[in-house]
């Protein structure tokens, strides 16, 4: 079946010419649009002190905190909402202290703040992260029971060689354990905000920034996009100069005790 349109063909060529830009601009709008990431946190606290406080989210940006968002918290309960241009991990501030992280993703996200217990949920990535610190915390807290034990079996009059043996083991296995989580949950996570952030949670467990084996294991199998993050490009060339000064220290150290014998 064929279409006929009766109208004059120079007027449709130069209302063809002006839809072209204006159909050119809402493309580029769309996609534009498209890309921010609508985000809705409610929260509450139980904790009476909080109440008329203020809330802030900020974000690093060129290494300095940014704020994006805030809140006051009133009866116990807080509202945030907003766009950002992508994914972005986050902080929440208790004025001038940080509290707890916060993937900005597109969603509905629910914020848990209790003497007790801090909690992001309601979202893919706020979900991941909140797992994986309860499951680090789970690690921790076995760490500390076998301390526990260790005190009461002495003072129960074990001998204190066979109880720190026994519970040398007992901690490496948990040690072992947690490591290797914290290996596969950064590898899973390697292209998203997760990955590297928290790799820098890891990171800043040490004294210093030092190339430990489970940090080189990670950066092993890392994808380029993972090595060429800011904060994880910083930290293993903050690393890599340690290094450097460590094993230009250790071989001094051998050099005069050579020069000693």
């Amino acid at each position: 079946m064929k279409l006929f349109y009766f109208c004059d063909e120079p007027k449709v060529k130069q209302s063809m010419s002006i839809f072209k830009p204006l159909f050119l601009l809402s493309f580029i709008f769309l996609i534009l649009t498209s890309c921010k990431q609508d985000y809705q946190i409610t929260g509450s606290s139980s904790i009476r002190s909080l109440d008329g406080r203020m809330l802030f989210m900020k974000v690093m940006q060129n290494g300095e905190w940014i704020k994006v968002d805030s809140a006051e918290i009133v009866h116990g309960l807080f509202s945030m909402n907003g766009q950002a241009d992508s994914v972005m991990m986050a902080t929440l501030y208790l004025e001038n202290e940080a509290i707890m992280p916060v993937v900005l993703e597109k969603g509905k996200i629910n914020i848990t703040i209790a003497d007790n217990r801090l909690d992001v949920k309601g979202t893919d990535l706020n979900n991941a992260l909140y797992q994986f610190i309860d499951k680090r915390n789970s690690f921790e807290t076995k760490l500390e029971q076998i301390d526990r034990k260790e005190a009461r079996m002495i003072m129960a009059g074990g001998d204190i060689d066979e109880i720190q043996a026994q519970l040398n083991s007992e901690s490496e296995v948990v040690f072992n354990e947690r490591n290797e989580y914290i290996k596969s949950f950064i590898s899973d996570n390697y292209d998203n905000v997760l990955g590297p952030n928290v790799f820098m949670m890891l990171c800043s467990s040490l004294p210093y920034p030092v190339l430990t084996p489970q940090i080189e294991q990670i950066l092993d199998n890392a994808p380029y996009t993972f090595k060429t993050h800011g904060l994880v490009r910083e930290f293993v060339s903050k690393a890599k100069e340690n290094m450097e000064l460590i094993n230009e220290h250790q071989r001094m150290m051998q050099n005069a005790t050579s020069e000693i014998r």
